[in-house]
């Protein structure tokens, strides 16, 4: 077993993240379910390595890390060697490249992820913790969402990836949430749009995130 711990469900998409740019890096790692419906996330021992009692929490012998685009940023860099060399940019690629990547990797995380997030609570966990749907909230973040699609559609006329032609940690970084909006029936936002849709096929067909999707059907016990 290696050394890199993740702590957290398969089906959360922070979690998720964390494990497709494990399975990226060719990074050995091993997966402790963490049982929110039990509140195992707020247990006093779970709490000494994730202070706000989210997942996932991360551990790599000495070092302890929280919040996803952190760890993988981390992952990234510790194991620039393993798997893919690409995600932060090619080798060699300078600073510009790198900034590239950040970039749009800012980019979901501030103009992709908040409306997408409220979607994915709302499309496919909300019924799974006894909770109605809230329309308005569905409807609001559509429309927020659609124009920022629509700003990716633009780009990916331009290269193949958001970063630039090769995949990149700003790609990767969609995989969850996409993947949860597609799975709750709002797989328009993706097809209706050519460039984008073309981007998405190639993306969520990588092996890393088909080996994710299968550990979501059969998380750890």
């Amino acid at each position: 077993m290696g050394s890199v711990t993740v702590y957290g469900p398969p089906i959360s998409p922070a979690v998720s993240r964390v494990l497709a740019c494990l399975l990226e890096k060719d990074v050995v790692f091993n997966l402790v379910n963490i049982d929110m419906s039990k509140a195992q996330h707020k247990s006093p021992d779970f709490l000494k390595i994730q202070p706000f009692g989210q997942v996932p929490a991360f551990q790599d012998e000495h070092t302890t890390l929280f919040e996803s685009r952190a760890i993988c940023r981390y992952i990234c860099d510790k194991y620039a060697d393993r798997g893919n060399r690409s995600l932060l940019g090619r080798r060699g690629g300078g600073l510009v490249e790198r900034a590239h990547v950040e970039q749009w990797l800012e980019a979901e995380g501030q103009s992709f992820n908040p409306p997408s997030s409220t979607l994915v609570f709302q499309l496919a966990f909300a019924r799974q913790m006894g909770l109605p749907q809230d329309p308005a909230a569905i409807l609001l973040n559509e429309g927020k969402l659609a124009k920022v699609l629509d700003v990716y559609e633009r780009r990916l006329q331009e290269s193949r990836f958001l970063a630039g032609d090769e995949f990149s940690l700003a790609d990767l970084s969609h995989l969850p949430n996409g993947h949860y909006i597609r799975a709750g029936g709002k797989e328009e936002f993706f097809t209706s749009r050519k460039h984008v849709a073309r981007w998405w096929e190639d993306i969520s067909m990588r092996p890393s995130w088909r080996k994710v999707v299968e550990m979501q059907r059969t998380p750890p016990a």
